[in-house]
């Protein structure tokens, strides 16, 4: 199973979306400031979550969110 997730930095007007197979693992990472891309806009708050069985529908959604559409969706949120 995949995740498909967004986070929104707590301090800053960022929202980062991701995919990956280990979640909780994953938004750890985030939050502790191991990733290289999101460390500067640490902490986080989990703003939207959905889970895929296959890599591709999970990459599809995942580029949806990163669009401008989808963007403007977690905005929304």
């Amino acid at each position: 199973m995949y995740t498909v997730y967004a986070l929104k930095s707590k301090i800053k007007k960022y929202i980062y979306v991701g995919m990956t197979q280990n979640f909780d693992q994953r938004i750890r990472r985030h939050n502790n400031g191991y990733e290289k891309t999101t460390k500067p806009y640490k902490p986080f708050k989990l703003i939207h979550r959905e889970v895929y069985p296959s890599r591709i529908e999970a990459r599809k959604r995942e580029k949806y969110l990163k669009s401008g559409v989808g963007k403007e969706f977690l905005k929304s949120l």
